[in-house]
């Protein structure tokens, strides 16, 4: 299906066992979740989703179950994540024979290539499918930044249509709207700076949190773009402190807990990640057990004219 690249997608988990084998069932649940929400779109296989831990045949399996369970309603998205344009070609093939309907693609992994090299990579990738590709710009965890002189060069491909932003700059939403408009969408990919990238004009939000609170994220989203601001600020203080929980490095236990905690998933991860203990897991649920307080009442707000 077409992929509009607006909208709220979430990064989903990976949902394991206790012995570290993936728990389908748990990942339809959330999935299921989601789509009642009102999502607009998913991604498999991102950091969230734990993807340097996963196999192919997992990945086909999630990418099959996803297509199953959505059945049509949203665009499923498959990340690419490799460390060398051989092997990031090979997957894109992949996902297109499974029929994942876009994908996400970061720069070359563990080699931090220099902007010919990332450029040539990204193109390399997008000139060998026909599905519609959006850059994960991520300079802060991946340490490669993808430039706007760097977008300019990667125009030449039809199928680059959107970026993940995530530079922590939200100046850079401005930016790339002033220089492509419409030609790239912008995807705001830090969950602290969502609503502020929203106001500024980016056309989605590629979200963490959402995996544990996807109404609240739709909520956040909609009333923004209702240009209803002070209802949508309102949400997002109370969201704030939950939603820091997307920039640490254990992002993936973080919100794995989060989704525990909510129902809706398992803190189990696969090694050499390993679920928190002691006081760092004490911290983390004190955070999510704080947002039960005043947690927003959703059904006081209007949001019959929602859209993308």
């Amino acid at each position: 299906m077409d992929v509009l690249w607006k909208g709220v997608y979430p990064a989903l988990t990976t949902k394991f066992d206790k012995n570290e084998e993936p728990d389908y069932g748990l990942f339809v649940k959330n999935l299921l979740t989601q789509l009642d929400a009102g999502v607009h779109g998913i991604i498999l296989g991102g950091t969230l989703g734990e993807a340097s831990t996963l196999t192919g045949e997992e990945k086909e399996r999630l990418v099959s179950i996803s297509l199953e369970t959505s059945d049509k309603r949203v665009p499923v998205i498959l990340n690419i994540a490799e460390g060398s344009t051989r092997e990031a070609v090979h997957q894109a093939k992949l996902a297109s024979k499974w029929g994942a309907d876009g994908l996400m693609l970061l720069p070359p992994m563990r080699y931090k290539a220099d902007e010919r090299e990332c450029t040539a990579y990204f193109m390399a990738v997008a000139n060998a499918t026909d599905l519609p590709v959006m850059i994960y710009n991520n300079p802060v965890d991946y340490k490669v930044e993808v430039t706007p002189a760097m977008f300019e060069r990667l125009m030449v491909c039809p199928n680059i249509l959107a970026v993940k932003e995530s530079t922590r700059d939200v100046s850079n939403v401005t930016r790339l709207k002033s220089l492509f408009g419409d030609r790239l969408k912008v995807l705001c990919g830090v969950d602290t700076l969502a609503m502020e990238s929203l106001v500024m004009g980016a056309d989605g939000w590629v979200a963490g949190l959402v995996c544990a609170y996807p109404y609240e994220t739709m909520a956040v989203y909609d009333l923004v773009r209702m240009g209803r601001y002070d209802e949508a600020r309102e949400i997002y203080r109370w969201f704030l402190p939950l939603l820091e929980l997307d920039i640490h490095p254990k992002l993936v236990q973080y919100i794995k807990l989060a989704e525990q905690m909510e129902g809706l998933g398992s803190e189990y991860v696969r090694s050499p990640r390993l679920t928190l203990l002691g006081e760092e897991r004490d911290r983390v649920l004190s955070v999510i057990e704080k947002a039960k307080t005043g947690r927003p009442d959703l059904k006081k707000i209007n949001l019959k004219n929602r859209s993308v």
